[in-house]
């Protein structure tokens, strides 16, 4: 499972086979203790086996920047209650290209935040699986 998380809400998606991502959905932060709870419950009813997170490297200077940071105190309070493995992910530019994605294809019934987040795990995914493209 992939979460994009912002600053009100998180963005969910899946991946059932480990070679294509999926918007789920997205979850209204409300207290960190509701939100951990929220995706703990989650985490056993769908059996996931990992959380990827989306961390937003600053755009400059691919460095971390005050926004990452938030994330991840957020990330570490989290992996307090939910015990699955967890890594990092360059979210750059991922809702960028989920509006664009959304737009394209005129669906209009995914949330946005939910397609961040599939935009971040379909990267990771394609990554652990070495997935590229071949140019004649």
């Amino acid at each position: 499972m992939a979460l994009d998380i912002g600053e009100r809400r998180i963005g969910l998606a899946l991946s059932e086979t480990g070679i294509l991502a999926t918007p789920y959905s997205v979850l209204q932060r409300k207290s960190k203790q509701e939100d951990f709870a929220h995706l703990q419950r989650l985490v056993i009813e769908l059996k996931i086996e990992r959380l990827v997170v989306g961390l937003p490297y600053s755009l400059r200077n691919g460095e971390i920047g005050p926004q990452a940071r938030r994330v991840m105190r957020y990330v570490k309070e989290m992996l307090k209650v939910i015990t699955v493995p967890m890594e990092y992910f360059d979210e750059s530019y991922s809702t960028v290209e989920a509006k664009d994605y959304l737009i394209a294809t005129g669906q209009k019934k995914i949330p946005l935040d939910a397609a961040a987040a599939a935009i971040i795990l379909q990267k990771y995914l394609d990554k652990q699986n070495k997935v590229g493209w071949m140019i004649n």
